[in-house]
């Protein structure tokens, strides 16, 4: 099979076969659309036929037929509304993969813009670039329906960090007109990715339609951002229209930078190569883990900043605990290829983590960082940094790589007025505002903040920035500051976590008394909270302005 992906949700591919059909669910697709119209050439597989073994496998099928050259706007409307009826991730498929990326393109175009859906459909290898007039003209008409917007407060990104805020602001200012752009129709609790590649938590677990999650009251444009104006208190959005607001909060979360390993967007999902960091590759993960009877597992964490920088870790510790249960730790070479220095940048949870790594038979590699992969031959490669600058070149063979990729911030925040010299959005530390234009506040993974970036920073700092927002759109002093808190809950073994909770400068930050949870060492209560309390804190919390443990302090000056 010849998969290539679009976006987390959706893939193209050419013609598939009925037998491929259990092998897709195992890579962890939920549906099947087929493109083609049936009969086209000789042994093609009829749609009916396709259907009956997509549903044997347990899959969800859609056919909608569209010859190439012919693509109309009932084509478009319809492929469009599938696409959010349908269980994701989606294999959509037709003789060679262009009709389906035609019409999602087609589809998404007024949503996520022309230039990344051309991009992106180029990096799977399709040129629609006879295609951007009519793509152009779809964005145009959406934008004469409607040109400008307007709002109060305008969030940028719905993910923890943009619905954590809006819903601490509607906590305390109920009728606050808030309006939230974002171009993705689901919500993940990435967190529970990890989980997944354990083997603990199903991936339909983890996501919800974005609808769902939605503040009563906040308004929800399905459209990215293309440009920001904060001079003009403006942003353009990716479907021509303009959003005046009076306050913005700039929540855009991260760039995963799959692009910048050479190789590995080709080979990801197959031939041994997986990551958690993706919705339809942490299943994979499980699948490489359960089969591996002996071999080479290697584990890469690239330069910081990541999002949840334990998360390499975690894969590490999770694969390794199944294969020392499982009676295979012997029989199975573990590395880790650590672009770092250092095994955790808080050096009191070492301890506790080099003796998982010793039970584990972990070979440690610093300075290592991954460049490039080669799934058809199982090679790695990287580049080594020695202690005296030098860097050398390491090629190595692998039954499994679990890969965490470079990232970055979102182009469009980079590219931005907002962005500070390093990409990041500049704020300050503390009251999390810009620090250049006083009505604008950003947190989570995109903020310039040297915190961990994880959902439990996000967590803490949405409160701050909901009480800060407020006081400056009331002509008062910012009550709030946020001490950097961040937590990553590291899965040394099954049904154990070591629970790192640290802020600014790696001063511990524990929540609980170190009686009930000493966070330096390995804690059954800590996997409890992670299994089975943080999901549901998480969405019944967290995203519904429930601030638990984290309410703000108020500065007495400001009260």
């Amino acid at each position: 099979m010849d998969i290539r992906r679009l976006t987390d949700m959706i893939a193209a591919s050419p013609q598939i076969e009925t037998e491929n059909l259990e092998a897709l669910a195992a890579l962890g697709y939920k549906s099947i659309m087929s493109n083609r119209p049936d009969g086209e050439e000789p042994g093609q597989p009829s749609a009916e036929a396709v259907r009956t073994a997509a549903e044997a496998a347990g899959l969800a099928f859609a056919h909608i037929p569209v010859v190439g050259g012919g693509i109309s706007d009932a084509d478009i409307e319809a492929f469009g509304k599938t696409l959010t009826e349908l269980p994701q991730p989606i294999l959509g498929f037709c003789r060679t993969g262009m009709r389906t990326t035609t019409l999602w393109a087609l589809s998404q175009a007024a949503t996520l813009g022309v230039a990344p859906v051309l991009s992106r459909a180029s990096q799977a290898g399709y040129d629609l670039s006879a295609l951007r007039s009519r793509l152009e003209g779809s964005v145009q008409a959406r934008a004469m329906k409607k040109p400008l917007l307007t709002c109060e407060v305008l969030i940028v990104g719905a993910g923890s960090a943009g619905i954590a805020t809006a819903a601490s602001l509607l906590k305390r200012r109920p009728g606050l007109d808030i309006l939230i752009v974002d171009p993705s129709d689901r919500h993940a609790y990435q967190p529970g990715w990890t989980m997944v590649g354990g083997g603990i938590f199903k991936p339909e677990d983890t996501v919800r339609p974005m609808r769902a999650i939605m503040p009563d009251g906040v308004r929800w444009e399905k459209v990215a951002v293309a440009v920001f104006a904060p001079e003009k208190s403006t942003v353009s959005l990716a479907d021509g229209r303009t959003v005046r607001y009076r306050m913005m909060v700039a929540a855009p979360g991260i760039k995963l930078n799959w692009g910048a390993i050479e190789g590995l967007e080709d080979s990801l999902g197959r031939n041994g190569v997986t990551s958690n960091y993706r919705f339809d590759t942490a299943p994979y993960t499980w699948n490489l883990v359960q089969n591996l009877k002996g071999g080479r597992a290697l584990f890469t964490q690239p330069p910081m900043p990541i999002k949840c920088a334990g998360a390499p870790q975690k894969a590490l510790y999770l694969s390794g605990d199944h294969w020392f249960r499982k009676g295979r730790i012997n029989d199975i070479n573990i590395e880790f290829h650590n672009a770092g220095p250092v095994l955790f940048g808080v050096k009191e949870y070492v301890p506790a983590l080099m003796e998982y790594m010793t039970k584990y038979r972990a070979d440690l590699n610093f300075g290592s960082r991954l460049v490039s992969v080669d799934g058809a031959s199982k090679t790695a490669t990287f580049a080594r940094t020695a202690t005296d600058g030098t860097v050398t070149e390491d090629k190595r063979g692998f039954d499994m790589i679990h890969v965490c990729p470079p990232q970055i911030a979102p182009d469009f925040i980079r590219e931005s007025p907002i962005a500070a010299s390093n990409g990041w959005i500049e704020v300050d530390e503390a009251t999390l505002q810009h620090k250049r234009f006083e009505n604008v506040f950003a947190l989570g993974d995109a903020a310039s903040t040297s915190n961990a970036k994880t959902a439990a920073a996000a967590r803490k700092q949405a409160p701050v920035v909901a009480e800060n927002l407020l006081a400056v759109m009331d002509g008062k002093a910012m009550p709030c500051v946020y001490d950097g808190y961040g937590s990553c809950p590291l899965t040394v073994e099954r049904g154990k976590i070591v629970l790192a909770e640290f802020g600014y400068g790696g001063r511990l930050l524990p929540t609980f008394p170190t009686w009930l949870i000493d966070g330096t060492k390995p804690s059954s209560l800590a996997w409890y909270l992670k299994a089975e309390a943080l999901p549901p804190i998480y969405w019944h919390g967290m995203l519904k302005g429930r601030e638990w443990l984290v309410s703000p302090e108020i500065k007495s000056s400001a009260a």
